[in-house]
């Protein structure tokens, strides 16, 4: 059997009767050598079958172009629009990108953050999970100067850029909404408080209730895993109280929806009887019925500037960068499951 050796730049070099230096800075694009020049090594490199030696090149720059991007659900619109935003910048800039979900497991948080660390990523963009109240699996990335961006999910306690949206703003809108519809008896169905995002989203609702003059009642605050199961199981709570709420606020729109089904097949009417808004804008909450008002956010802005971030600190490794944490803006987005006044 023939063996085939691949390609080098040496092989390229000959054919065109250049110097190996020339051809190596025209397949990278190098301004030196002329733009006629370029093209031609890259077309003859490519009826070569020439691949560049990636391991090679690596080893040069200590670097493996990887970024790791873990984050708690895939199958959620704002989390796989964040990862739209990053590819689409990374990929731009040369960059792969490896990304996996924790499922909001924190075990599998950890071994994924090992993982990526063992396979000497350039750099972690991470939203923590619901689980995760310890960080000394992400702490293990920032002790060794490898590049952590946070976004949604941050983490304090770890020096790095944050991105966020406005969770108070949102959460405080939302109930003016509901205020404004009428409602004066307003439930929040709300995430764990060990996550930033859900505290500021219920720290903005209690806001809006006390400058409207409404009490804001614990019976009325439920926090839970807001997954479907759990927002059934929040909303037959809810109406157990003998002061049944005639407005809710859910923390993301996969509860909203398990509260809508809950009420209207127990005879009850959205939003003539309860007014139901979530949080998110995940594609179904336009086409099901009654369509859901939620609150919108830029995840493939996210997803770029994360991209953007982590890159530049990659690059500039021997800077000490200056860590900021950039507020995203919210949209309320009304529709009819909260709509009850033209």
């Amino acid at each position: 059997m023939l063996n085939n050796p691949e390609t080098t730049i040496h092989d390229i070099a000959k054919k065109l009767n250049l110097s190996a230096s020339t051809v190596s800075r025209a397949l990278q694009d190098n301004p030196v050598i002329s733009g006629a020049t370029r093209n031609l090594v890259k077309r003859i490199a490519e009826e070569m079958g020439y691949l560049p030696n990636v391991l090679a090149a690596n080893l040069r720059t200590k670097r493996t172009n990887t970024i790791g991007v873990i984050v708690p659900l895939i199958n959620r619109h704002f989390f796989s629009s964040v990862i739209s935003g990053i590819e689409e910048v990374a990929y731009s800039r040369g960059f792969a990108v490896t990304f996996s979900q924790s499922n909001d497991k924190f075990d599998k948080e950890c071994k994924i953050a090992q993982t990526f660390f063992a396979n000497r990523v350039d750099g972690l963009i991470v939203s923590i999970g619901m689980e995760t109240n310890s960080f000394d699996h992400l702490k293990l990335f920032s002790e060794r100067k490898i590049p952590i961006v946070f976004f949604d999910r941050v983490v304090d306690e770890i020096e790095a850029h944050k991105i966020v949206v406005d969770d108070y703003g949102g959460g405080y809108r939302v109930t003016q909404h509901l205020i404004s519809q009428g409602a004066k008896i307003i439930a929040h169905i709300g995430g764990p408080l060990n996550l930033k995002i859900y505290e500021y989203r219920q720290n903005g609702y209690c806001e809006a209730l006390k400058e409207a003059g409404l009490p804001v009642n614990q019976t009325l605050i439920i926090n839970n895993s807001l997954s479907r199961g759990e927002g059934t199981k929040a909303i037959q709570q809810l109406m157990q109280n003998s002061e049944k709420p005639d407005a809710i606020f859910c923390a993301n729109d996969t509860t909203a929806l398990s509260v809508i089904i809950y009420l209207q097949e127990n005879g009850y009417k959205v939003p003539e009887d309860i007014a139901i808004v979530g949080f998110s804008n995940e594609p179904f909450s336009e086409v099901v019925t009654p369509s859901i008002s939620t609150v919108k956010q830029p995840g493939y802005l996210i997803g770029q500037k994360a991209a953007q971030l982590i890159i530049e600190q990659i690059l500039n490794c021997n800077q000490n960068p200056d860590f900021k944490t950039i507020v995203m803006p919210t949209e309320l987005i009304v529709r009819n499951s909260s709509r009850r006044k033209l």
